[in-house]
């Protein structure tokens, strides 16, 4: 090929199998990618092009056959991380001035907030332990 070994082919395989890999965050790629890198390593131990084909086809199908699932599985397990506004729900707050239907403060996340209570009737007074239900604009709703 040209003069160059044939292990430095199949690292150039590699590396451009690492492209699509990094445009299109397919892990496919790059498992791919490491069977090229496993085909080289027997390039270079002086192995011949039909060995060379099914080592990387073994270890990509392997790698696809095996880490795919795991990895699949491990993204579908992952909880939903919240943020923001959205973080504070159900979390509990202290009341730091009497909460009713109108309004008053609470101790939230170590910040004070203003507050309402999530039933109009109901009031809550200094010192209780409360539970955010939701934000309403820059206020807490609880309970």
């Amino acid at each position: 090929m040209g003069g160059v070994d044939v292990w430095v082919w199949w690292l150039v395989a590699a590396a451009a199998l690492g492209i699509p890999l990094v445009l299109t965050a397919m892990p496919e790629f790059g498992m791919l990618a490491v069977g090229a890198v496993a085909a080289a390593g027997t390039a270079g131990l002086g192995w011949g092009y039909v060995a060379q084909v099914v080592v990387f086809a073994v270890v990509s199908s392997a790698l696809i056959l095996v880490v795919r699932p795991v990895a699949r599985r491990m993204r579908a397990g992952r909880p939903e991380l919240s943020s923001g506004v959205d973080a504070l729900k159900g979390r509990q707050a202290v009341v730091l001035e009497r909460v009713d239907g109108q309004g008053g403060r609470i101790k939230l996340a170590g910040e004070v907030w203003s507050a309402r209570s999530l039933d109009t009737e109901s009031a809550y007074e200094p010192g209780r332990q409360v539970d955010v239900v939701e934000i309403d604009g820059a206020t807490a709703v609880v309970m």
